[in-house]
């Protein structure tokens, strides 16, 4: 039994995260031991939900995962936690296409969890009623149970909450007003990162001590406690690699987008797993046997990443002397000859892909792929499909011709990725929990790997 409650809302920016974060951080200062989850591909709001309020907090993402998979992850995450509180992913039903699949309704009914939706309340009134009433009836099966106002005033919250109680029936839970001074800052992938974020934790405080004045949150417990038994099989883990591989992890202010669930899987399938800095450490950790370089923002970091030079060269020599090495994204980027910056200028990177780097000035490429191996590398066999995500404004004068990417639901496709026997690098990021083969085999390349 699994107390737990999603929150969404009708379209992005409605105020989901901020929400949440109220709410987890309320939650926090309770003592109630609250795990987070975020349904979708994104990196950023994830390290709000852990690194400033502490709370546990994973991706679940069907796309990637699965309906059971997804499930084994929210129960397995959610073990020793009070309560678990998902947050949604642009709109409600929003999900691969015009479809609804994989959207935070998807996963609400797959894990039988109770909504709340976030509802704007800005400029409207009785058109709050409609809609919450509309989005419950938009499907049958909608799980939504109640309404959060976000924008509110304190003088025009009671007449808002009984006309959407009196209209639609559903419960509203309470309200967030306008706090221009807690607001959330965002840029081109979405949010700043939390450790970007000025006096964050103080913010936070804040929020909280407004949920706790103006929310509900022992209505909101009670109905995170109304959700059924979660029918969750065991995670289906691949045979462990003998030996314990050694996999650098690049992490840092320029490399931080990284599923925990993923890195938690390369441990399960017997790597140890070392941090380290491209910006600050001027070589590998001792004894590394693999190199991970994930998403992030190397772009805005170009110039310091260019500055250590004895980095750059250590990745290049490891990854051109046959180091098994994922680089997806700004990992990716960084493997290149020079790197654009948000200014303009380009910069010297590590150097293993002799392309250049820039910034395109518009998104490129967004959105859910299936990829199809072209022929047999680090991570799959020729044939094999990994599901993946593109989500990036720099473009590479060589993205790869190794896999073939496939919009779902789409007749687009084009060839992206370098896939050889000891390297993927490349646009499309992963959810190792979603392709644990292409994660054994990358671990175990790691472990038959000798410098």
């Amino acid at each position: 039994m699994i107390p737990r409650l999603l929150l969404s809302a009708p379209a992005s920016g409605g105020g989901k995260t901020t929400a949440a974060c109220a709410l987890l951080q309320a939650l926090v200062d309770r003592g109630a031991a609250p795990a987070a989850f975020k349904c979708g591909p994104d990196y950023i709001d994830p390290m709000f939900h852990s690194r400033i309020i502490g709370a546990k907090s994973r991706n679940l993402d069907l796309f990637f995962l699965g309906k059971e998979c997804a499930r084994a992850l929210l129960a397995e995450n959610s073990q020793n936690a009070g309560v678990a509180l998902i947050e949604g992913v642009m709109g409600y039903y929003d999900g691969v296409a015009l479809s609804d699949e994989a959207s935070a309704y998807d996963l609400a009914r797959t894990t039988q969890t109770p909504v709340v939706l976030v509802l704007d309340g800005r400029g409207r009134a009785l058109s709050a009623a409609a809609e919450a009433a509309g989005f419950r009836d938009f499907r049958p099966d909608s799980g939504i149970r109640g309404v959060i106002l976000n924008r509110v005033s304190p003088m025009l919250y009671p007449r808002l909450k009984q006309s959407i109680e009196s209209e639609s029936g559903l419960h509203v839970y309470g309200y967030l007003p306008v706090m221009e001074d807690c607001a959330l800052e965002s840029r081109h992938l979405g949010l700043v990162t939390a450790d970007e974020v000025a006096d964050l934790k103080d913010k936070l405080r804040r929020l909280a001590r407004q949920a706790e004045r103006s929310l509900e949150l022992d209505g909101l417990l009670d109905l995170a406690r109304s959700a059924p038994e979660l029918d969750a099989p065991a995670l289906d883990v691949p045979p462990r690699v003998e030996g314990r591989p050694r996999i650098a992890v690049a992490w840092d202010k320029a490399f931080c987008f990284y599923y925990q669930d993923s890195l938690n899987l390369l441990k399960r399938l017997g790597a140890e797993l070392v941090e380290f800095s491209p910006l600050a450490d001027k070589a590998l950790p001792e004894g590394t046997q693999g190199l991970y370089l994930g998403g992030g923002y190397p772009e805005l970091c170009a110039g310091e990443l260019s500055a250590n030079r004895a980095m750059r060269e250590a990745v290049c020599k490891a990854a051109a002397g046959g180091m098994p090495t994922v680089a997806e994204c700004g990992g990716f980027l960084y493997l290149h000859e020079t790197l654009e910056d948000v200014g303009g200028r380009s910069w010297p990177m590590a150097g293993l892909l002799p392309q250049r780097a820039w910034n395109s000035g518009k998104l490129g490429r967004f959105g859910y792929v299936t990829l199809t191996a072209a022929h047999e590398g680090l991570l799959c066999a020729a044939g094999e499909r990994i599901p993946a995500h593109e989500f990036h404004y720099w473009e590479s004068g060589e993205p790869g011709e190794d896999f073939y990417a496939q919009k779902p639901q789409s007749s687009r496709s084009w060839r992206c990725g370098v896939h050889t026997p000891t390297l993927y690098a490349g646009f499309p990021h992963f959810h190792f929990c979603g392709c644990m083969q292409a994660a054994r085999r990358f671990v175990a390349a790691c472990g038959a790997y000798q410098p």
